[in-house]
Order: structure tokens, then C-alpha cells, then sequence
């Protein structure tokens, strides 16, 4: 049995809402006691200086995307949980968007399969999302029924839809199943072929517009639905601030849904897309600065519940391309606690309660699971970050095997020192 003590250790627990120094001893992977000093342990005790790390629970991404299978030479599914078990994830959930596609019980099992095939104790724990229709393709309804039997965590395309009846019928068939329903709101015709939100940067830039009609329109279409039926849906990939005016009114009408946007749709803007740098074409796209304060306002209030990442890997083939011309996405496991600990805790912003409820707490929420508190007798489901480590986003530093980040090469302060899995 290891023991450990993490002497005098910030302990952010957002379950209680508490942010407070103390020591810690975990035992055989359970937190065995928490107290202001604990001096008397056993011989065999592996004692830890904590001073100035940060201890809270493991974080929930709510949705990534892995290359594996399909494309292991973007990610395979070893160095995606390596990645974000790196960045102090313990739990996350793959989009069905695989090549095949997670639209069938068999590849449910052989994934999950493949993930206890893994030895390693300190790998997250892997969540599958079903697809809602074959092939992700917006036409023709899987068998939800076999998929919620197989073991998926819930139910998405990822994707945008053009079929409303769909989409209706989707929300009267999942009814019974007791399984998370997420969707993105997108109109593609509003969108045409615009790779930036719509504003003066996207003008001075010279790339072409998405207006933030193109996710609003689909959002208040997504509502009435809900509103009529009452299936209980998740809005991924919110990013405009209009869209957080719109989720507020139906939350306080008490539509039963729960919101979502991206860590990079909290950090940056459109000024950013300024260097062209391909891995700021995401989808949706950077929002101008009113929709990052409003972001951020709504993550703080819970009207968007949850902060997820949508970790996208490419190769550096793909992503050398003329902006308007590469794949949307990018990677974000190793990078999102680091940047967002620093430009929005360090700044005041943000308590560092806040912040870990965003990342943890309220994603497990949002997939009707539940976080422990960090309390003697739960089992240890931790991450150990220093917000002073100092390292280089490079190949060397990295576990994901793609390097598709804007601040690759860059310093970044904060790291993950371990995760308990």
C-alpha cells in the first residue's frame, strides 16, 4: 500500500466551496485524512512539501475529439489519455466523429476494450459518446436503444443539423433512456463559408464573416423544441453573447438544459486571428470581445454550466494551409488549466473555486455524474498543480502527438504535477 502526505497544500474543493491550506494523506488511493497539521504517520510515508500547489478534484472534459481509430497519425488513443491525464484530467468523453463512427454498440466495446487493455493506473477515465445517427450524418437515427445498453455516456452527432423533424423526433425517442443529449446549434447556410465572426476584425482582416445569427437562430430553434417536448438537452460550443441572453430566459423559464463553451472561447478574441496562425480556425469561431466578457460573466453566474475543451488534434500537414483553408480545431488537454489558472485566477477574475467548477464539478453535472468532495474516506480522483512551473510548449513537453496550438514554442506558467486517476 503507498502512502503519501501532501504537506500544507491549497486545497481547492468546489463540491464545498471551500479554498484552504492544509495536509492531506492518501493511502492506497483514498484520502485518508485532512487536517491543518497531521504529524503522526508511518515510517514508510512518502512526505511531499506542497507549499504554493494547488490540490482539487480530477477535472471532466465534456467532449474532445480522439484520431483514434481512423487517424492515429493525428492521436492515437493512448496519447490522447496520456495528454489529458497530463493536464489533470481524470475523466473524459470522445465525440463519435471516428472514422468508423461511434453509431454502433461493437466499436463501443472494442474502445472500451482497448482502454483496459491499458495497465496504466494513471490514465483517465474514457467516456463514449453514441452518435445520434449513422455515420454522424444528420439522416438516419442509430439504434439508440443498443448504444445506451453498450455503455455511452450520452448522445451527440457533434455536428450541426439541418433536419428540425429530426431533431424532434430525436428529443421524443431519447426520452426514456435517462442519457445526456448534446447538440451545437449552427445554421450552415447563415454560416456559408465563413471562417471568423462577423465584426471589424473580420473586415480589416479580410476573411470571411460568420454572423452570430448563424448559432442564435439554431439556439432559439433548439429551445421551442425543448420547451414543447421536455427531453433534458446540453448546448455545446456556445459562443456569442447573445446566445448566453438566450440560454439565461430559458433557464429562468425552466427549460431543462444545460450549456457548455470552450476553453479558447474564453481566452481569446478575434484580435488574436491577427497573426493568422491556423490553429485559431476553430468552429465556431473566436468571438469578438463582447462575447468573451459575456462568456466568461455566464460561466461565473451558471447560466453556461461547464467549461469543456474540444481537444482536436491534426498533423502538421493539415494545418499548414492558407487559414480560410484548414481544418477547425485544436489541442488543448496540457494547455487549458495553465492559461486559464493564470489570465483568468491570477487576475482576479475568477476564483480559483470558480474556475475548477467550470472544469470539474459542473461538466460531471452536466453528464449526471458527480464529483466527491475532497474529504477523508472518498476515493483520491485528484489533480496536483503548481501555477509557478515554468516549461516550453514543445515535441519534448507535450504527450499529444499533434502540436496544432498557437502557443507552441511559447513559455507557459503552471503545470500539472500529478494526477490520481
Amino acid at each position: 500500500m503507498t502512502t503519501e502526505l501532501l504537506q500544507q497544500v491549497r486545497v481547492i474543493d468546489p463540491v464545498s466551496g471551500t479554498d484552504q491550506l492544509g495536509d492531506v494523506l492518501i493511502a492506497d488511493n483514498y484520502i485518508q485524512r485532512i487536517a491543518l497539521d497531521i504529524a503522526d504517520i508511518s515510517p514508510d510515508t512518502q512526505v511531499r512539501d506542497c507549499r504554493g500547489l494547488v490540490l482539487g478534484p480530477g477535472l471532466v472534459d465534456l467532449y474532445s475529439h480522439s484520431g483514434e481509430p481512423g487517424f492515429e497519425e493525428r492521436e492515437t488513443l493512448l496519447s490522447f489519455l496520456q495528454a489529458a491525464a497530463a493536464g489533470g484530467f481524470t475523466r473524459v468523453s470522445i465525440l463519435p466523429d471516428t472514422s468508423p463512427p461511434i453509431d454502433n454498440p461493437s466499436l463501443v466495446a472494442q474502445l472500451l476494450y482497448m482502454r483496459g487493455g491499458e495497465k496504466e493506473k494513471t490514465l483517465p477515465h474514457l467516456q463514449l459518446w453514441g452518435g445520434l445517427t449513422l455515420d454522424v450524418a444528420g439522416k438516419q437515427l442509430t439504434e439508440l436503444a443498443d448504444l445506451a445498453a453498450g455503455g455511452v455516456v450520452g448522445f451527440t452527432d457533434g455536428q450541426p443539423w439541418e433536419n428540425l423533424g429530426l431533431v424532434r423526433r430525436v428529443l421524443e425517442y431519447l426520452q426514456p433512456f435517462n442519457k445526456p443529449v448534446a447538440f451545437w446549434p449552427c445554421d450552415r447556410q447563415l454560416m456559408a463559408n465563413g471562417v471568423m465572426r462577423e465584426g471589424a476584425e473580420s473586415l480589416r482582416l479580410g476573411l470571411p464573416p460568420i454572423p452570430a445569427s448563424a448559432e442564435t437562430t439554431a439556439i432559439a430553434a433548439l429551445l421551442e423544441l425543448v420547451a414543447a417536448i421536455g427531453t433534458p438537452v446540453h448546448i455545446m460550443r456556445v459562443s456569442t453573447a447573445r446566445s448566453v441572453e438566450l440560454i439565461a430566459a430559458a433557464k429562468a423559464q425552466g427549460l431543462p438544459i444545460t450549456a457548455s463553451t470552450t476553453w479558447l472561447h474564453l481566452l481569446l478574441d478575434t484580435k488574436a486571428v491577427k497573426s493568422y496562425h491556423t490553429s485559431l480556425h476553430l468552429d465556431p469561431p473566436l468571438g469578438n470581445p463582447s462575447d468573451v466578457a459575456a462568456l466568461r460573466g455566464g460561466v461565473r453566474g451558471g447560466v453556461i454550466d461547464a467549461i469543456a475543451i474540444d481537444h482536436r488534434g491534426y498533423t502538421y500537414e493539415e494545418k499548414v494551409q492558407a487559414f480560410a483553408e484548414s481544418p477547425a480545431g485544436a489541442i488543448g488537454f496540457e494547455l487549458a488549466l495553465p492559461l486559464l489558472w493564470q489570465h483568468l485566477v491570477e487576475t482576479g477574475e475568477f476564483t480559483a473555486v470558480e474556475l475548477w467548477q467550470g472544469l470539474s464539478t459542473r461538466p460531471a453535472e452536466c453528464l449526471e455524474q458527480k464529483v466527491n468532495a475532497i474529504a477523508p474516506g472518498q476515493k483520491a480522483e485528484l489533480t496536483l498543480f503548481d501555477p509557478q512551473n515554468t516549461w516550453q510548449v514543445n515535441r519534448q513537453n507535450l504527450y499529444t502527438l499533434s502540436i496544432n496550438t498557437s502557443w507552441f514554442g511559447q513559455q507557459l506558467t503552471g503545470r500539472v504535477v500529478q494526477t490520481w486517476c
